[in-house]
């Protein structure tokens, strides 16, 4: 039986991110504090390509802050790919902490067809 899950994605793994960032090619996230343009933000800094300031993640809260004054200073694409692939790494990470599998396959339109395999174990 097959089923179709939409995801709304909060940042709260710090492992998972770091497993996002190595998958996506971008610098490791560093704890700590980053200058936005309208103040500072505390948390897991990640700097995307193309933006002036970095992402920065609460852990905790799952709440991002970021500035990219409507696509000036960066483009939205960059973040949602951020978190697209976040979603993925954090499913396939709690997925084998279960003992299941997991294949991806991108699709035409840009999204990623994540295929949990139950009780298989290992996997990719």
């Amino acid at each position: 039986m097959s089923h179709v899950v939409v995801v709304r994605t909060l940042v709260r793994d710090p492992v998972a991110l770091a497993a996002t960032c190595a998958r996506l090619g971008l610098e490791q996230p560093v704890q700590g504090k980053a200058q936005l343009f309208a103040g500072e933000a505390e948390g897991l800094i990640v700097q995307l390509p193309g933006w002036q300031y970095p992402a920065v993640f609460n852990a905790a809260t799952g709440e991002a802050k970021f500035d990219t004054y409507e696509g000036h200073w960066g483009d939205q694409k960059e973040l949602d790919r951020l978190l697209q692939a976040y979603a993925v790494e954090k499913a396939k990470i709690e997925a084998r902490k279960a003992g299941h599998s997991c294949t991806e396959q991108f699709l035409g339109d840009g999204s990623i067809k994540l295929t949990i395999q139950v009780g298989a174990g290992g996997g990719a």
